[in-house]
């Protein structure tokens, strides 16, 4: 059994979204003691920027052959689709940031959708894998909040790794983490804690589940 871990927080240890990966994976491990973790930190090894671009203009690059900067941006989306080919489950941990996923979150899929497995994100390339997206939120934009609807990424992730990937996927969120850091916060002191908590049970429960889940045999 292998399990691929994605982290997108620049907060390092003290990042909430990894806190809750970490007791997903735990979890998982506790199932599959002998198993192996791939983790891809897209804060500490950024994809470039400009990859995507240079992937798909490698296509274009006719009888003088790829740059160097084409083939590398081509293998590197080889090597994150074989990474996610070569799972068995999926971790995704993705912070809200400015409303939106972090820019290495983006860079990350679009990279993924140059290679020809995926073919632009028309390819199921996690069809029936059980994953885990761990969305956080620093404050709060449920129903009723001044800023209500204004969390832009976890539908996003949800389209990219269900709708468009295949996975059986399970979602873990938590707001207010800028609760006891934000001043302007700390009135929700009391809502925050219950947060914490109720995604902490959350992400015990995904762990086990996708520790007992088994990837979905492929038709055909």
């Amino acid at each position: 059994m292998h399990l691929l871990r994605i982290d997108a927080s620049i907060n390092g240890p003290r990042s909430a979204s990894r806190e809750l990966g970490d007791i997903v994976e735990t979890r998982w491990r506790e199932q599959h003691p002998d198993a192996t973790v791939t983790v891809r930190d897209l804060h500490e090894t950024p994809i470039p920027p400009e990859a995507m671009g240079a992937a798909v203009s490698a296509a274009f690059a006719g009888e003088s052959g790829p740059t160097e900067a084409q083939a590398a941006a081509t293998v590197l989306a080889t090597v994150l689709v074989d990474e996610i080919e070569a799972a068995d489950a999926v971790l995704v941990d993705s912070p809200l940031y400015n409303y939106g996923v972090s820019s290495q979150m983006k860079a990350w899929i679009d990279l993924i959708h140059t290679d020809r497995r995926s073919a632009g994100g028309s390819v199921r390339i996690l069809e029936g894998k059980p994953a885990v997206l761990v969305s956080t939120r620093g404050g709060s934009y449920g129903a009723g909040t001044p800023r209500e609807g204004w969390d832009f990424a976890t539908g996003y992730m949800r389209a990219i790794l269900a709708d468009l990937w295949g996975a059986d996927l399970t979602v873990v969120e938590r707001e207010l983490t800028l609760v006891g850091i934000n001043p302007a916060l700390d009135r929700f002191a009391e809502a925050g804690a219950a947060q914490h908590e109720a995604a902490t049970a959350s992400a015990h429960e995904a762990g086990q589940r996708i520790a007992a889940r088994r990837t979905a045999p492929v038709a055909g």
